[in-house]
């Protein structure tokens, strides 16, 4: 019987798993990037609080919807919330379905269209 990877690396192996994208420390998190250096997720591990985290860019309305339908689960980073950025706790039962959307729309936002074109799914905006 197989153990539950640790959040962190199941994190990393969704980003990873995405073209081009690179990680490497980011104010003392891992953090993940694509495209000459842009981030699209960061790890926020007791950094502001007791919790263990993901931060990752969102399309516009996806912060509120998420923090209002459920704020044990999301909430609006600081320095980064005020642009739409949405945080994602760790150490609460993960919806990982869910996170590994939010990480490829992180991509997709920050990524050079000859990237997203790869991994966006059919019918989405570019």
């Amino acid at each position: 019987m197989s153990a539950t990877p640790p959040p962190l690396d199941r994190l990393r192996s969704i980003c990873l798993a995405l073209p081009e994208a690179q990680e490497r420390p980011s104010h003392g998190e891992a953090s993940w990037f694509v495209g000459g250096g842009r981030m699209f997720v960061t790890t926020a591990d007791h950094h502001h609080d007791d919790r263990v985290a993901l931060w990752a860019a969102a399309p516009a309305g996806v912060q509120e919807h998420l923090v209002a339908a459920d704020p044990e689960r999301y909430f609006r980073p600081p320095y980064v919330g005020h642009r739409g950025w949405v945080g994602a706790y760790l150490d609460v039962p993960v919806d990982w379905a869910r996170v590994e959307d939010l990480v490829v729309d992180a991509y997709c936002l920050v990524a050079p269209a000859r990237l997203r074109a790869a991994v966006e799914k059919p019918g989405a905006a570019g």
